[in-house]
């Protein structure tokens, strides 16, 4: 009975210590929801939700991003996270029942089938899965092979297209993954859609320090943008209504910390510290900036990581190119399994990232701001 006793409260003690953390149920609730690319309601209301009591003002671009401010003077700061995630739309309803997706983000094929989904209907949501062949009726010469997307289709256990019409699901309804959050050991967290409602957990958890103290010198425009996996939409619609000074788009690093991976494509680890962006194909941070970032990490005593990905896009690159040019820097929590059902982060990195951005955003100021947007100096 005793090493019973034990197992069982082994098993509970991640429960026990999530049932004491207000950031456990944020995570959850910002992963759960779903909110592919142009369906991103469900996850603007909890943004909504969390940022108005902290805000001076919330506002709304035209795309559906939410922008809320605190601070009335000093520099125009514009801190990013995306939330859109990964997913589907229905693209077509076979007479069979069996539904086709047209796939919204950079999937890869080998993550598509056997996986559990979520169709928002005009019904409410149904639950999906992908099919995936038999092991028993599968040629050997094709179990090593990669089902190409256009193999793959949606089940929900319709009969026929009749059946489907009966759900409510029809063309064009989005399609999301279904993964629930866990809390698993040594303070790691696997989910769905880290990419980016982890960012999008760190602007809000910023402005509860921000809102408690005393004051801060700056005008901070938190935005939660739409469409980011399509061509960062709506972080373009987003900063031409801010018109920052300066910019940081909060984001899901790439860990290579994983066997089989190449550290040359990404040096970043679970458990590092936040990570600095040098390069990805989208964009060139400021220097200054990177520098100055760096100079506050080591004051603070926050670990960090330098990074550069092959193969990433993100929403700073159209921030650096609006309101004339601007300094921008990309600011990432490392992850594992981006761009699939089971992502895991550790909390530790959550924390530090938090960290960071509350003692960037007391440290800037006028002067601060104006000479790291000055060249030739």
């Amino acid at each position: 009975m005793k090493v019973r006793s034990l197992l069982v409260a082994l098993c509970l003690a991640p429960l026990a210590l999530a049932a004491q953390d207000s950031v456990i149920p944020l995570l959850k609730s910002l992963t759960a929801a779903p909110g592919p690319s142009g369906f991103e309601e469900p996850v603007a209301k909890i943004m909504v939700a969390q940022m108005r009591p902290l805000a001076q003002s919330l506002r709304f671009d035209g795309l559906g991003s939410v922008i809320a401010q605190q601070g009335t003077s000093g520099p125009r700061v514009m801190v990013d996270a995306h939330m859109d995630e990964l997913g589907g739309m229905i693209r077509r309803i076979r007479p069979d029942g069996y539904m086709s997706m047209q796939m919204l983000g950079g999937w890869l094929d080998q993550a598509l089938p056997g996986q559990r989904w979520v169709i928002i209907g005009s019904h409410g949501p149904v639950p999906a899965v992908t099919t995936i062949w038999d092991v028993h009726i599968t040629p050997p010469a094709e179990r090593g092979r990669v089902i190409p997307r256009e193999a793959i289709f949606l089940d929900v256990g319709a009969r026929n297209a009749a059946d489907v019409a009966r759900l409510g699901i029809a063309k064009g309804d989005p399609v999301a993954p279904d993964s629930p959050f866990e809390v698993l050991a040594n303070g790691r967290y696997v989910a769905k859609a880290w990419d980016d409602r982890i960012g999008c957990a760190v602007m809000i958890e910023m402005m509860k320090r921000l809102a408690a103290a005393a004051s801060h010198p700056n005008q901070i425009y938190y935005a939660a943008t739409v469409q980011e996996e399509i061509g960062e939409r709506g972080a373009t619609t987003s900063a031409e209504i801010i018109k920052p000074d300066i910019g940081f788009a909060l984001e899901v690093g790439i860990a290579g910390d994983v066997p089989g991976t190449d550290r040359e494509n990404a040096q970043e680890r679970l458990g590092g510290g936040p990570g600095l962006f040098l390069w990805d194909p989208s964009e060139l941070p400021n220097r200054k900036l990177v520098a100055f970032v760096e100079q506050v990490a080591k004051e603070a005593g926050i670990p960090f990581q330098l990074d550069m990905v092959q193969g990433y896009g993100d929403d700073s690159s159209v921030i650096q190119k609006s309101n004339g040019g601007v300094p921008t820097l990309n600011i990432v929590i490392p992850t594992r399994y981006t761009h699939a059902h089971n992502g895991m982060i550790d909390r530790a990195d959550f924390d530090h990232t938090v960290d960071l951005m509350v003692a960037l955003m007391q440290k800037l100021d006028g002067p601060t701001v104006a000479k790291l947007r000055r060249f030739g100096e």
